[in-house]
This record gives C-alpha cells, structure tokens and sequence, in this order.
C-alpha cells in the first residue's frame, strides 16, 4: 500500500525522459514529488546527468522505460545509475516499466546475441541494486541478473476493465491468444474470468511479418478480447483480428501491456477488425498515436504499491493475489 506520509530524506524518485508523467502521477500516489535531476545531451550527442539533490544512504528510485528512442533511454538509465552510485545513494531501484531489448531472449540462429542479458549486465554493471519492472516477454530474463528483480503483471488491471465492461456478458466472451506462445498468458487471464480460450496458430515467414494459419477453438458468435504482452508493429494482431472476424466473431477486441506501436502500427490497427485497442501506460503515447479506437489504462497504482513495499521491506507477493 502507498503512504503519503512517506519522508522524502529516506526516499526520494527520479525519472529519465522516458516516463515522466508516469513518473509523476507514481509519485504523487506516494505523497512525493519526483527529485530534481537533469538529463539531456552534450551537443556532440552525449548523454549528460545532473542530480541536483543529496542522495547519500537515500533509497531511490530511477523510473524509466526502456523504449524508444531504445539506446538513448538506456543510455540515460545506465549513467541516472552510475551518477547515483557515486553520490552515496543507498540502494537504487531501476524501475523499468518497459524492459527493452526482452525479445532477444535467447540465441534463435547461430551467432545471436543475447541482448536481454546484456542489458541486465550493464545495469549491475552500472551499480543497480534492484529492479522493478512488468510483463518481461520472457519471465525466464529475471534469471539474467544476481540481483532482486520484482515482476510485477498488468493482468490484473485488464481483467477488471474487461470484467467490468462485459458483465452480464461474460457466456459470449472468449480470449485469443495470437500464437502458442502466449498460451500461458491467455490461460491465466481466462482463468479470472471463467471463460474459454481459443489459440491460433500461425506461421511467421520472417520478422514482423506473419501468416495466420488456423484458429483453434469455437469463436463463431463470439465476443473475442485478443491478448498479448507487446504489440510492435501490429502486423500479428491485426491479422488475427481480421482472420478471427472472418471465422465468424462477433466482435473483436485487443490489449496488450506494453504498446510499442512502432512503423505502420496505427496505420494497420486504425484499418483492422478490432473494435478496441487497451493498452497500459508502461510506454507513453504520443497524440499522434492516441487514436480513438486505443484506450489506456495507467499502471501508476501498480508501480506505488511496489515501490512502497520495497522500501519499507514488505513482501511482494500480496500483490499478486
């Protein structure tokens, strides 16, 4: 729980350029104001960090999504790390609403990267005490680091809009997962509901493209909500929307945690079967991109709880029933 009685000497948030209004509203749930720091660009395209508040033995938080301009806000997040280290802090917690770079998980051809693992290096690297963050693509990446890694879900937050929105509608309504690979996913989110999953099964010929091959399970009449981590390009999902509404849905709905929304995303969700897009605020929208049909839910209560928890040494795992 949040406490607006928290003394900002023991505690203090700051934020990067990638989540600052969030930052502010987690803030203001905990009765802070978000700590004076600058961070901005030397004119050769050096990330510069200016913290202008003492820190030493101070529990602080860095919030900062890992999205795009990807490089640069990890770049920010490393040196907010490494300035604050320096200065005494006394434990730091990245809050990484967005952890980017989580779909490079694992080596898929010979020669791979695994760019996942890497970034977790250079946050210990930077002198990380602690991470925050939500809906990792792959939940096996808290494996990547030595230190604690909280993992908190946005299901929760979406099974209540859902609930609330198709009360009385629930015999109508099933969840999609747009691939087996988030079969886990949709099962738990279906199981909150007491509704049944359909899974469909597709084949990607290459990166961001992808073929829909076969829906498995009964939608024909059906009100589907479509559930996924991520949506990036949006090229999966629309494809599953249209082929979903052309197997006889009778609506078709979307959400995901994190909307990268990058390229011709919005183009294609604006064109495509789905009636409503929900998405949470781990990455912010820009007005171009809030288009009628996208709706956001903010993840700000989430993140205060943890972060009140985290300090003041309470178990996480309430937050999960």
């Amino acid at each position: 729980m949040t406490n607006a009685s928290m003394s900002n000497e023991k505690i203090k948030i700051f934020a990067g350029n990638a989540n600052k209004d969030l930052a502010k509203v987690i803030a203001a749930e905990l009765g802070l104001e978000v700590a004076s720091s600058e961070v901005g660009k030397f004119s050769d395209g050096e990330t510069f960090v200016k913290i202008n508040e003492i820190v030493r033995g101070v529990d602080v938080f860095v919030i900062q999504s890992t999205s795009g301009p990807v490089n640069d806000n990890l770049m920010e997040l490393l040196i907010m790390i490494d300035a604050l280290k320096r200065a005494s802090a006394g434990r730091i917690t990245a809050v990484i609403p967005y952890y980017g770079y989580a779909r490079q998980d694992r080596k898929a051809r010979a020669r791979d990267p695994i760019s996942a693992r890497l970034v977790a290096d250079l946050l210990q690297t930077a002198g990380v005490d602690r991470v925050l963050s939500m809906d990792l693509h792959c939940a096996q990446i808290q494996g990547f680091f030595s230190i604690p890694v909280d993992h908190m879900l946005g299901n929760p937050l979406i099974v209540k809009y859902y609930s609330e929105k198709f009360a009385g509608q629930l015999d109508n309504l099933t969840v999609v997962s747009p691939d087996v690979g988030s079969v886990t996913r949709t099962r738990a989110f279906a199981e909150k509901l007491d509704i049944p999953i359909a899974i469909i099964d597709k084949r990607r010929p290459k990166a961001n493209v992808s073929e829909i091959m076969n829906i498995i399970g009964n939608i024909e009449g059906q009100n589907v909500i479509l559930i996924d981590d991520m949506i990036d390009t949006a090229g999966t999902i629309c494809n599953a929307a249209n082929a979903l509404k052309e197997k006889g849905a009778k609506a078709v709905f979307a959400c995901c945690t994190h909307p990268v929304l990058s390229g011709p995303a919005i183009e294609r969700i604006q064109d495509s079967a789905i009636e409503e897009l929900l998405v949470l605020d781990t990455i912010p929208l820009s007005k171009e991109k809030q288009i009628d049909k996208i709706k956001i839910l903010s993840v700000a209560s989430i993140f205060a709880n943890s972060i009140s928890r985290i300090h003041y040494n309470k178990s996480m795992s309430e937050l999960f029933r």
